[in-house]
């Protein structure tokens, strides 16, 4: 008798909603053998420890279904205590509580931990993560911040000690996470773990789902009318393949910005958000990094005393056409219209040929 994930994917594609993808059968074994082998895991007792058992971590590109089949699987999972969570939610979440062990006084870390012992924040940190979850669930498993790269080893050292057992979906293998980082031989017990700890499976293929909806749905909409919002909406709904919405945080030079509205490797942001604060270069750089898709809204046309938003817009543009991104743009007039006229708009051609370019059929088939 098939598991419920799997019955759940046979149902998908009974319903028409998915089509089968052969790409997929061993995340979908895998996935199947982690509820298995939950259902059959001893309960925690008085006198037994919890145990957790062997997760799987599943990779490859974007748009391969990895968290469509996630989603089947957290929903199946035989156990009440269980977190779905997007990998930099679940670390912002892991430094508040850090920092409110090392900020507390004795009273405060009995309050809230349950114990004052000890100088070292982790272990009361895992106490509290596993009792909010046996299960754990990440998205977007990504390593990019050294301030992560220092804490995973020991933090999930002491999750598995305490029978917290892992699932999570990345766009890279294991062993090129956190790659090229500073201090990067201090992150390799974490990879140690992931390999000897989780069932490591590719989902290869050259199918992507999302690249087929963005060449139905088109890249840029515009004028900003009703209809057009409507659009642009579903369009970021459906690519979201149900993820809530989340609040990511992305390092630049040391300080951290925060984006409220992110989900799947996809940021949505407003112009007024991306171009009218302040940001540098760097900032779009770090963002191109971070998400392989980007959805811009409320682009206006752009007035001659505008240059300035006009300059961030074409660097905003310059960098996501350097990594290899998709975007996917709300405006008030197309490419060529949007700074027409005023100091560097000739420049600002060279954006307006780019934008062209990223809509194209072309462009979407071979981004990242």
């Amino acid at each position: 008798m098939p598991g419920l994930t799997r019955a759940a994917y046979q149902a998908k594609i009974a319903a028409g909603e998915i089509q089968g993808d052969p790409a997929q059968a061993a995340a979908l074994d895998a996935l199947s053998r982690v509820e298995a082998d939950l259902s059959s895991a001893p309960k925690p007792g008085f006198f037994r420890k919890p145990e957790g058992v062997r997760g799987a971590y599943i990779w490859g590109p974007v748009g391969r279904g990895k968290s469509m089949l996630m989603d089947l699987f957290f929903a199946s999972a035989p156990t009440p205590s269980k977190q779905r969570l997007h990998f930099h939610v679940f670390m912002a979440h892991v430094h508040r509580l850090v920092a409110k062990w090392r900020s507390g006084d004795a009273a405060a870390r009995r309050a809230m931990f349950g114990t004052a012992r000890g100088d070292d924040p982790i272990p009361p940190v895992a106490d509290m993560i596993a009792l909010e979850g046996r299960l754990l669930c990440f998205d977007e498993l990504q390593v990019t911040d050294i301030a992560d790269a220092m804490i995973l080893g020991r933090l999930f050292e002491a999750l598995f000690a305490r029978g917290v057992t892992l699932v999570a979906t990345s766009n890279r293998p294991p062993w090129d996470l956190y790659k090229d980082g500073l201090n990067r031989q201090l992150f390799l017990p974490f990879i140690d773990m992931i390999t000897s700890r989780l069932e490591v499976v590719e989902v290869p293929g050259e199918r992507d789902y999302r690249v087929r909806r963005l060449r139905a749905a088109g890249t840029w909409f515009s004028p900003d009318d009703p209809d057009n919002r409507r659009a642009f909406d579903t369009l970021w709904q459906e690519l979201r393949e149900g993820e809530p919405e989340a609040s990511s945080t992305v390092e630049v030079l040391g300080r951290r910005e925060v984006f409220p509205r992110t989900a799947q490797g996809m940021l949505r942001v407003t112009f007024e958000e991306a171009c009218v604060h302040p940001r540098g270069p760097e900032d779009y750089l770090a963002i191109a990094e971070r998400f392989h898709t980007v959805f811009l809204e409320g682009v206006p046309r752009l007035r001659p005393e505008k240059r300035n938003e006009a300059r961030r817009l074409a660097t905003l543009i310059d960098a996501l056409y350097e990594a290899r991104s998709r975007l996917a743009v709300l405006a008030q007039a197309e490419p060529g219209a949007i700074y027409p006229d005023g100091e560097q708009a000739f420049e600002f051609e060279r954006a307006a040929s780019r934008l062209e370019e990223m809509r194209s059929e072309d462009w979407l088939a071979a981004v990242r």
